[in-house]
């Protein structure tokens, strides 16, 4: 008997819900103690690369005139998951404050945390940012607080996606640059880059940087808000652990943008303008896997060709 059209979409949709399972194997972790934080990274390094072995390649491209009522079951997996995340890291950070936790074991539970908060919860900060509905937005906005990362939605709208490809990038990494030199350029610069086109924008609109429609109020707001919850649950020690998740958040970011465009580059046109952003100006891959566990982010030329898809 066929699917109708809404059992289809769920059937379609269930697989990008396996990151749901995170949350779970990260509270075993905590609960069994010791090493079994190292369970997250199995998962997340090692099982879904070996699945992808299974599971082959997805080459197929999704119709765009679809009804949007078929990606229900999609946007419900962004939309849940950022209380998910708000109870998973400050509830660890309560339970690893207030038990018999060492202070290595806090510091592996949190790494296996920070892997989760920067894999699933900045990609799908990544996605729900690309929306343009406010409440999106604002839940984009609430998972980069989480990691102290919240410029991270001004610098990839208004400079990564407009100058991908050129030195006006910063998250272009270059030909012969090593992760770790990319790392520390990119997070400062990033950072700067971000203000400033913020500003820029205020500019156009003949307003002030310091006026209140800068985000940077909202990303301070949420940022400070977080870290004031942390040491309240769990003191020095909580605010550190929370400091900690969120550096290995953005290393996993990081890493990812590295990769994503390494050593591509825009051909230039003269009178400052560069050819228009291209497939090939993007490294992809098409892991059906690791592809349900990062909602397609890898399939990364599609995304900078048509960004509202």
């Amino acid at each position: 008997m066929s699917r109708t059209w809404s059992e289809k979409s769920i059937y379609l949709a269930l697989p990008f819900w396996c990151s749901l399972a995170l949350i779970p194997l990260v509270w075993g972790a905590a609960i069994w103690g010791g090493m079994a934080f190292f369970l997250v990274f199995l998962a997340t390094w090692l099982l879904f690369p070996f699945l992808d072995l299974i599971f082959g390649l997805n080459l197929e491209n999704e119709n765009t005139d679809k009804d949007l009522s078929s990606l229900f079951w999609y946007k419900l997996l962004l939309l849940c998951w950022p209380t998910l995340q708000f109870f998973t890291i400050f509830g660890l950070i309560y339970y690893a404050c207030s038990s018999e936790f060492s202070k290595l074991e806090s510091i592996g539970l949190f790494l296996a945390v920070g892997a989760i908060s920067g894999i699933v919860g900045i990609n799908y900060s990544h996605e729900l940012m690309h929306n343009s509905g406010r409440i999106e937005r604002r839940l984009s906005d609430f998972l980069l607080g989480m990691v102290l990362y919240s410029h991270f939605r001004s610098e990839h709208l208004l400079v990564h996606h407009r100058y991908v490809g050129t030195p006006r990038d910063g998250v272009t990494a270059k030909y012969d640059e090593s992760f770790y030199e990319f790392l520390f350029r990119v997070i400062p610069t990033c950072l700067a880059s971000a203000f400033n086109a913020e500003i820029q924008k205020l500019k156009r609109k003949n307003l002030r940087w310091y006026d209140f429609k800068n985000p940077f109020y909202l990303y301070l707001f949420l940022q400070l808000s977080f870290a004031a919850l942390a040491y309240a649950l769990g003191g020095s020690w909580g605010i550190i652990l929370f400091f900690w998740q969120a550096f290995v958040a953005v290393f996993h970011l990081e890493l990812v943008n590295y990769i994503e465009h390494y050593g591509l580059t825009r051909k230039y046109l003269g009178n400052g303008k560069y050819e228009h952003t291209k497939p090939h100006h993007s490294w992809n891959a098409a892991q059906k896997a690791t592809n349900w566990l990062l909602i397609n982010l890898q399939r990364h030329s599609d995304h900078h060709y048509n960004p509202n898809r």
